[in-house]
């Protein structure tokens, strides 16, 4: 039986589309519900026209946890019978009672070569200290951010006259690469993590 995915977005959802083809042409899971905290995103039209049930979920409070948010998504992901939860531009913090009911079965992708450059501001960071490197992480959600066993990464350079746009750019190409693959493995019970 194939993996039911959800896949939580908060704006364009250029990752959830590629998971999303990526699940339709490979089909080793299926694509059963985007969920966003965020009315009126791109993201959610894309995944209309990809024909995937959709909701909007948006929360009482913008910072911190909000457990009536969390209550109305996971009365969501049981209806759909959900088994992975796909965060892909999710820009909401989870509570860790809520990432303890779905341990082991939320994957989230991160713009930095993980450990390295956890949380936000990633690329200006990665600026900043001159790396020559950098790229992004597919991980198991945990209670602590971006911390979670690392499932899969894919390095770019840094090139000399970078801004921060332009690494946002390359890694995002990246991403759209390593998340789909990853979460295949992952379906299919690999344990070797993804590089490229």
């Amino acid at each position: 039986m194939k993996k039911k995915v959800a896949i939580f977005i908060s704006g364009g959802g250029s990752n959830m589309v590629s998971l999303v083809e990526k699940m339709y042409n490979s089909q080793f899971a299926w694509p059963s519900l985007v969920l966003s905290n965020k009315k009126n995103v791109s993201g959610l039209e894309k995944a209309n026209a990809l024909k995937i049930p959709t909701i909007c979920v948006e929360p009482d409070e913008v910072n911190g946890f909000d457990l009536r948010f969390e209550s109305v998504i996971q009365k969501e992901l049981l209806n759909h019978r959900i088994d992975i939860i796909c965060l892909a531009g999710f820009l909401k913090v989870l509570s860790k009672g809520f990432v303890d009911k779905w341990q082991g079965n939320i994957l989230n992708i991160h713009p930095s070569l993980l450990p390295k450059y956890k949380g936000l501001h990633t690329h200006e960071r990665v600026l900043k200290n001159n790396e020559i490197l950098t790229g992004c992480t597919v991980h198991e959600v945990t209670h602590k951010l971006d911390c979670g066993r690392i499932l899969g990464q894919a390095t770019v350079p840094v090139l000399p006259n970078d801004t921060v746009q332009s690494v946002k750019l390359r890694v995002l190409e990246k991403e759209h690469v390593l998340y789909p693959k990853t979460l295949e493995h992952f379906c299919l019970g690999k344990s070797i993590p993804v590089i490229m």
